[in-house]
């Protein structure tokens, strides 16, 4: 698979970013339920009331030939009261529905940035992974050409002991040497199996899955590119996600301003009642009492303690905080923009000199086992420039690591990555 496979790969089966689209898909269907509280409002009941005792009311008793001044208790009413209703309303006017209706989609952009964000920490984390690979397998290509050449080197120097031409501590000495080169394979093995299977971790991939790696590091450049130009923030997705956190600020600040104007409703209603000792709402003879009223409601504010007027005040600070996030972040990115390019540019030059030092290892490495073939040279010569070889190889290959980590840094930095 090569890096673009591996991100392609990543961009459907990462639980980040799966995560992140439903996300994405929450943000719209809250959307449509901010929608939906502007629509017709109808509901249905069913009401009944069983008066195991009827409420008593006191009429003046002289209204039946009692004493002026007293009262007589008398119950009115049937014990079993039923009521079918069906209600309505519908939303005219109201500020909070209005912002909350602007502020769902600036929402739904919010969470599509936030998967861009998430789709670009993915990409990060599958290249630097990815890489890592690449830069693995180079040094066990490496240490094998090592442990083939030290063979070799033991081999012929155990064929010269044999025949009295060095002493046995030369061939010690070769012996040690492969030994130990035998054990850094072995950690370098491991190194490249703990890649592997972090990459396929980053990239959400079963373990158990065989992949190899088909890009090659030779194709990587590590080229700074040199601009002029300002450079366009809107590039840099968290640049974009503190925007439209401002705007939602901006979103907060207008409902509170808004707050003081009144809503208007429309509303009606239509019910149907049964009365009776027995509850038989459904028997045919049952009469049923229609009742129906249409009507519009309006809420004005007028005094709240001044709740209205700090909750302004502080949605103007929380947009102040915001407007400040946002030139912080701004200043931030340039901060790693010129970090990231001198981080690279060093990187470059790091690896450029790793280069050349192996190239010179290699040359004295050649000499001394050339001078230690005729004659003229010792097995110790031979050693000291096996283990300069191996060091230069490791310092290239950690320069190599780093200067990858930088190219990939840098990218991100400028808004590359997608």
């Amino acid at each position: 698979m090569s890096l673009q496979q591996c991100i392609d790969y990543a961009m459907t089966n990462q639980p980040k970013v799966q995560n992140a689209v439903i996300d994405e898909e929450i943000a719209n269907v809250k959307r449509h339920e901010v929608r939906a509280s502007g629509l017709p409002q109808v509901s249905g009941s069913l009401d009944v009331k069983d008066f195991i005792e009827l409420p008593t009311s006191l009429i003046p008793a002289e209204f039946f030939g009692g004493p002026p001044g007293t009262f007589l208790g008398v119950k009115f009413g049937t014990r079993f009261n039923t009521t079918l209703g069906l209600d309505a309303s519908q939303l005219l006017f109201s500020s909070d529905f209005l912002i909350a209706l602007e502020a769902s989609k600036t929402y739904m952009e919010l969470s599509q940035k936030a998967i861009q964000r998430t789709k670009i920490d993915v990409t990060v984390a599958v290249a630097k992974a990815y890489y890592s690979v690449l830069v693995s397998n180079e040094r066990m290509n490496l240490v094998n050409a090592n442990v083939d050449r030290l063979k070799k080197l033991m081999d012929d120097t155990k064929a010269l002991n044999d025949n009295g031409f060095v002493e046995k501590i030369d061939l010690d000495r070769v012996t040690v040497a492969y030994n130990n080169l035998l054990v850094e394979k072995d950690k370098i093995q491991r190194l490249v199996d703990l890649g592997n299977a972090l990459l396929k971790f980053q990239m959400g991939m079963d373990q158990a899955t065989v992949i190899t790696l088909s890009d090659k590091l030779a194709d990587v450049s590590f080229t700074v590119t040199a601009s002029t130009d300002k450079f366009d923030y809107t590039k840099r997705v968290e640049y974009s996600l503190f925007q439209t956190q401002t705007h939602l600020a901006e979103f907060q600040l207008q409902k509170d301003k808004l707050s003081y104007l009144p809503n208007l409703a429309l509303f009606g209603s239509w019910n149907y009642s049964a009365y009776g000792n027995d509850w038989k709402p459904f028997d045919p003879k049952t009469n049923w009492y229609p009742m129906a009223l249409i009507g519009v409601h309006m809420g004005v504010p007028i005094f709240n303690g001044g709740m209205k007027h700090y909750k302004i005040q502080e949605s103007k600070l929380s947009l102040l905080k915001a407007q400040n996030d946002l030139k912080y972040m701004q200043q931030g990115i340039d901060v790693e923009l010129s970090s990231s390019r001198t981080m690279l540019q060093n990187a470059s030059v790091t690896l450029e000199t790793q280069k050349k030092n192996i190239e010179l290892a290699e040359n004295i490495y050649k000499t001394a086992k050339l001078k230690y073939e005729q004659g003229v040279g010792s097995n110790l010569e031979v050693l000291n420039a096996e283990t300069a070889l191996k060091e230069a190889q490791t310092n290239y290959f950690g320069a190599l690591y780093d200067a990858v980590i930088a190219k990939i840094d840098y990218d991100k930095a400028n808004g590359v990555l997608k």
